[in-house]
């Protein structure tokens, strides 16, 4: 039995060896990589992914409109005269409707007059002596009659003169305003008239004044005033059914500022150094002068950059023109 188990012990392990000899001679002589290929059904070919912009055409990126259209009209007959090209960072800002509640608030706070002013028990003229005494009078105690208790006597807590203003930057005040005047205009109730806007009176008015009982009456001339300009706002949709209009004018005007004060309820104008931003949102039509509309505009852009100059070495920069959005340019007149 044990030279049995001898002789399987040693065919075993000559077994082993040939194996070991024919795995050292594959690992010897190596298989090219191109011998086999892999294939499958499903395979594609990746895209082509290029994620430098320059690469691919300038026709396929998008980008912002630069300007918008605007429509000067005449006024009061409301006819188109000439298509103008303002820049977008001017009236065709985004919606921002927190930096609108900002500048309103602000406006607000910076109108209270902050004059009330009361008296305390110190300041109330008058002895400070106790009334009667303490004891013995069978009567409710009491101190002297300057007491928050007893009429005529100081006041409690009461309102001292105070600054109710509240502050906002600059840049984000500018910006309030052109976001004012861009969601007007995208909503179509920005109308800009031509420079020098007056309401003239027709010439039966004119000829009915050479009348002096007529000229003397001051009642009947406001009545044919007031009827004039509902008139003109009605038909032109800027009157109360339209949701009452805000006439901004560069300086005063008399004919037109007369008339509007006598319909409060079909329109108001103002001069644009009394233009807030809550003016701009209040009413349903803004009816602005050319003039006027570029004064805010160039009082109210400060957020906005100048473009970035790069210079390099040996070489000088062209002179930029301009170094603002430029608005106002007259595409068809």
């Amino acid at each position: 039995m044990a030279a049995k188990g001898a002789r399987g012990l040693a065919e075993a392990m000559r077994g082993l060896s040939l194996a070991s000899n024919i795995c050292r001679d594959a690992a010897a002589t190596r298989i090219p990589s191109t011998t086999f290929t892999r294939s499958m059904a499903t395979e594609a070919p990746l895209p082509i992914i290029t994620t430098n912009a320059s690469s691919s055409p300038s026709s396929n990126l998008w980008r912002p409109a630069t300007t918008v259209p605007v429509t000067i009209f005449g006024f009061p007959t409301y006819e188109p005269q000439r298509l103008e090209s303002w820049s977008a960072k001017h009236l065709n800002l985004p919606l921002r409707r927190d930096l609108l509640h900002l500048a309103v608030v602000y406006e607000g706070d910076n109108t209270r007059q902050g004059t009330a002013s009361s008296k305390n028990r110190w300041e109330v003229h008058g002895s400070h002596k106790k009334l009667y005494r303490q004891k013995g009078l069978g009567r409710a105690r009491v101190g002297n009659k300057q007491s928050p208790l007893r009429r005529g006597g100081g006041k409690s807590f009461g309102p001292k003169p105070r600054d109710f203003g509240t502050k906002i930057t600059r840049k984000a005040y500018d910006l309030a305003w052109r976001t004012a005047l861009s969601y007007r205009y995208r909503r179509g109730e920005l109308v800009v008239c031509s420079d020098g806007m007056e309401l003239p009176m027709p010439a039966e008015f004119e000829a009915l004044l050479q009348n002096p009982r007529v000229r003397e009456n001051a009642e009947l001339e406001a009545g044919f005033r007031s009827k004039w300009v509902k008139q003109v706002l009605d038909a032109n949709a800027w009157g109360r059914a339209a949701g009452r209009s805000t006439i901004i004018t560069s300086s005063r005007r008399e004919d037109l500022f007369q008339s509007l004060d006598l319909v409060p309820r079909w329109g108001r104008a103002l001069d644009v150094e009394d233009v807030d931003v809550k003016d701009l949102l209040e009413t349903g039509r803004i009816v602005i002068e050319r003039e006027a509309l570029l004064q805010i505009i160039e009082d109210h852009q400060s957020d906005i950059k100048p473009p970035t100059v790069y210079y390099a070495s040996n070489v000088i920069a062209p002179v930029l023109a301009s170094r603002t959005p430029v608005s106002g340019d007259i595409l068809v007149e």
